[in-house]
C-alpha cells in the first residue's frame, strides 16, 4: 500500500507541473499574440527546435511514469514473503463467503446487516458499522501477517476491492484470482463489491477486521464451534480501542 501511495504522489507532481506549464502558455499566447500588439499574424509554418521539444518531451514524462509504474504492477503480483493465512473469498449474489484454509476449515457467510439486526449483532454504533458497510460476520485477520485472498464466485462477475489495502481483483466464476495484503494497524477495515453484478450491488460490501495475532487465535479456536459467540466476544475485547478505517469503491 506504501507503495502505491508513493506512486500516487510521485504522479501528482507530474500532473501539476504539466498543469502549470500548460496554463503558462495559453496564458503567454493570449497575451503575446493577442490583436492590438499583433496586428500581423505569424505566418511560421513549422521550428524544428519545438517539434523537437514536444516530441521527446511527452517520451520521456511517459518514461518516468511507465518505469515506476510497471515495477508496483510487478509487486502487486509478487508477495515479499509467503503468505502465513489463506482465504478464500466467495462472490455470490449478493453476499461473501471466507473459507480459512487452515485445519478443521472454518467456513461461514458475510452479508450486509440489516437495521432490524443490529441490536442482535451489538453493532448499534454507526461510526463503527457503518450502514450500507457493516456486515454481519467479518473477515478476521492477525495483524503484521502476509495474508493471501483465494477469489472467486458462484454466479456472476463480482469484484473484491478493499482500498485501504491498495487490492481489488474480479471474482470470476470458475476462476481463481489472489491477491495478497500485510495490514501493519489493527482495526475494522470496509470495502464494496466494485463489479455491477446485479439490482443488490450496491448492497454487497466487505469488512475485515485486524486484530492481534493472540486475539486472532482466541478467534479462530471459538469460531469453529460458535461463530456468532466468538465475533461477540472479540467485539467485547476490541471495540472502542481500534480505529475505523472506511472506504468505499
Amino acid at each position: 500500500m506504501r507503495q502505491i501511495e508513493w506512486f500516487g504522489n510521485y504522479s501528482f507532481a507530474f500532473i501539476i507541473v504539466i498543469t502549470a506549464l500548460v496554463l503558462f502558455l495559453i496564458a503567454y499566447c493570449i497575451l503575446r499574440f493577442r490583436a492590438s500588439v499583433n496586428p500581423t499574424p505569424s505566418r511560421t509554418s513549422h521550428n524544428t527546435l519545438i517539434e523537437v521539444i514536444w516530441t521527446v518531451g511527452p517520451v520521456v514524462i511517459l518514461l518516468c511514469l511507465a518505469i515506476p509504474s510497471f515495477q508496483l504492477l510487478t509487486a502487486q503480483y509478487t508477495p515479499p514473503e509467503e503468505a502465513k493465512l489463506t482465504v478464500k473469498a466467495t462472490g455470490n449474489q449478493w453476499n461473501w463467503d471466507y473459507e480459512y484454509q487452515v485445519d478443521n476449515t472454518l467456513s461461514f457467510n458475510s452479508a450486509i446487516l440489516q437495521d432490524a439486526d443490529r441490536a442482535a449483532a451489538g453493532k448499534e454504533d454507526r461510526a463503527a458499522y457503518p450502514r450500507l458497510l457493516a456486515v454481519d460476520n467479518e473477515m478476521v485477520v492477525p495483524v503484521s501477517t502476509m495474508t493471501r485472498v483465494l477469489v472467486t464466485a458462484t454466479d456472476v462477475i463480482h469484484a473484491f476491492a478493499m482500498p485501504s489495502f491498495g487490492i481489488k481483483t474480479d471474482a470470476v466464476p470458475g476462476r481463481i484470482n489472489e491477491v495478497w495484503f500485510k495490514a501493519d494497524k489493527e482495526g475494522l477495515y470496509y470495502g464494496q463489491c466494485s463489479e455491477l453484478c446485479g439490482k443488490d450491488h450496491a448492497f454487497m460490501p466487505i469488512a475485515i477486521r485486524v486484530v492481534s495475532d493472540a486475539q486472532y487465535k482466541t478467534w479462530l479456536a471459538a469460531a469453529k464451534t460458535d461463530l456468532p459467540g466468538a465475533n461477540k466476544a472479540l467485539m467485547a475485547e476490541v471495540d472502542g480501542t481500534n480505529k475505523v478505517a472506511a472506504a468505499g469503491n
